[in-house]
């Protein structure tokens, strides 16, 4: 890969980890898109992303961790069904063509939660979930969050807001953790198939961990630009698109 490009792709990485590190969240998404512009292989997009989630989520859950807005109470059943679930999925390789699709429907899906989320909904009265639903969600978010490379952020915060089992800045603060432990697993299950990490990595690594560190403390103290989430949500979806039919 030209210089250019892996530097390019450095930065917008970084605006990525910033993003999405300001709402608890490691960048998979970020991540996944921009190598989809730049149609990189699944064998280096599925790694990537993990690898890069791991170093922002890590970040965010001690940001949000020190501001006091992560609860074990809600992080556990979510948590203990993905870990091995995300594990199985991590080590589960899809053919190229089927591995786009389903990252390319992950990405539109990321980019209307995205869009939805920057309008800022009021947070309502909550409860926590029934152990039953969270184990069920949380088995579902892991095995796909390893299958295609995502941390399953994008899928636990909407879910969360939505049943009302968490304000919007505890979600976050259960959302990096549950990220974290997502990525380590997939990224874990994907190397069981032994793989490796592109020779790239540690300078996208670099970038990804200033973003979200950047993003992160920022997020932890304050809700960020609605509209610098609409604009990353254009950005899903014309990755999300190119991945599908191209």
């Amino acid at each position: 890969m030209p210089v250019s490009e892996t530097l390019i792709i450095a930065i917008l990485f970084f605006v990525g980890a910033a993003l999405y590190a300001s709402v608890g969240h490691g960048g998979a998404s970020s991540y996944l898109a921009v190598m989809g512009l730049f149609s990189l292989a699944p064998s280096v997009m599925k790694p990537t992303a993990l690898a890069l989630n791991i170093l922002v989520s890590a970040i965010a859950t001690f940001k949000f961790y020190r501001a006091g807005l992560f609860s074990w109470r809600l992080f556990w059943p979510f948590a203990a069904a993905s870990i091995p679930a995300a594990f199985g999925g991590g080590a589960t390789m899809l053919p190229a063509r089927s591995y786009k699709f389903v990252v390319g429907v992950v990405l539109l899906y990321a980019a209307v939660s995205m869009f939805r989320s920057a309008l800022r909904p009021l947070d309502r009265e909550t409860h926590a979930p029934p152990l039953w639903a969270a184990i069920a969600a949380g088995a579902a978010i892991g095995f796909l969050s390893g299958l295609t490379g995502v941390g399953g952020g994008i899928f636990l915060s909407p879910l969360i807001l939505y049943m009302g089992w968490a304000e919007t800045r505890v979600t976050s603060g259960v959302a990096a953790p549950f990220i974290l432990v997502n990525s380590i697993a997939g990224l874990l299950g994907h190397f069981s198939g032994m793989a490796q990490l592109p020779p790239n990595v540690p300078i996208w690594g670099a970038a990804a961990v200033l973003g979200g560190w950047i993003g992160a403390s920022y997020g932890s103290k304050r809700a960020p630009a609605p509209v610098l989430r609409q604009l990353l949500s254009l950005v899903l979806i014309v990755a999300g698109v190119k991945l599908i039919f191209y």
